[in-house]
């Protein structure tokens, strides 16, 4: 694969594709026939987007590529049935999350994977216990972290987010849930952000944050190795960790099998750095990360859903608005 990179627009900047009207009539169909009947015509749906979506195309094959050299496995390598199935997979996401939001999914049809006993760390803050991180990625179905409340008892997760490029859609999810799930529009880690996350965390709230995409207006990033290649990842969920001291875990939501499986594992016992040495900390935190993120990969090859430019973020310029 030809190494050369097109340099793209930052992921945040890209504008939502269909309309409100359009998922809207979508979610009526699935509510009143089922997927099973819609099916057909969601994969026309998706066959439109493939053929016209030639940047998405490319982006796609790009981490693939990555992914089969980085393991060895030729079967990973693309091909226009590989990309194409990975855009079905996109669409069935699409579908579950509304479904989630509707709480159409239980915690009891979800497998749980937590050797470590994360879980019990999370209903013990609810008993009075100070609060953890969970940092989530976009391989899988992150919104099924909804099933956190239950996981919990209902213990308040605050999931925070840096981008309104799916406003349409998350408009149609407000619709559809309970809020139960509180979202908090993070710009940048300023004072008073911090102030506010200090006082949840103290409370025994847990704050959940994407790991693995770099915001638009915050410049702070870090380049590691991920797939073999040089990538960009944001440098703010680690230094909010840093600075509120508290322990970090990855969380992370694959369908194996037509089942979900949230995977929990612990990452940082108390996030601090010494004296000086706080960039180096986190160099080597986002790289523990970017080894394990590849690795869950690896279980679920065709649930990676960043469909931009994902390795152009780690060349200088690359991340700057238009």
């Amino acid at each position: 694969m030809n190494e050369h990179v097109v340099h793209e627009r930052h992921w945040s900047t890209h504008k939502e594709r269909g309309s409100l009207l359009l998922m809207r009539l979508t979610a009526f169909g699935v509510r009143v026939l089922g997927r099973r009947i819609l099916t057909p015509v969601l994969y026309l749906i998706v066959l439109y987007f493939f053929v016209s979506a030639r940047t998405a195309r490319r982006n796609i094959r790009q981490y693939q590529t990555y992914l089969a050299d980085w393991s060895g496995r030729a079967s990973l390598s693309p091909s226009l049935g590989s990309v194409y199935h990975q855009f079905i997979a996109f669409a069935d996401n699409l579908l579950d999350r509304l479904d989630v939001w509707r709480g159409y999914l239980r915690f009891e049809q979800v497998q749980l994977v937590d050797p470590s006993g994360v879980r019990s760390r999370l209903i013990r803050s609810h008993l009075g216990g100070r609060g953890e991180i969970l940092v989530v990625t976009h391989l899988g179905n992150p919104d099924v972290c909804r099933a956190m409340a239950e996981l919990g008892e209902q213990v308040p997760l605050n999931v925070l987010v840096h981008n309104r490029h799916v406003a349409q859609f998350n408009r149609l999810l407000g619709e559809a849930g309970d809020k139960s799930m509180r979202l908090i529009q993070v710009s940048e880690l300023d004072t008073a952000m911090m102030m506010d996350l200090s006082q949840r965390i103290d409370r025994g709230e847990w704050l959940a944050i994407a790991g693995d995409r770099v915001p638009l207006h915050d410049g702070r990033r870090i380049v590691v190795n991920f797939l073999g290649h040089p990538a960009a990842f944001p440098q703010g969920p680690w230094l909010m960790a840093g600075l509120l001291r508290c322990p970090v875990n990855l969380l992370c939501c694959l369908k194996v099998d037509g089942r979900y499986r949230i995977i929990l594992d612990p990452f940082l016992d108390n996030a601090q750095w010494e004296r000086g040495k706080r960039d180096a900390t986190i160099q080597t935190w986002v790289q523990g990360y970017a080894d394990h993120l590849a690795q869950q990969c690896l279980m679920a090859p065709r649930q990676w859903f960043n469909f931009y430019a994902y390795w152009q973020s780690a060349e200088p310029g690359a991340n700057d608005a238009p």
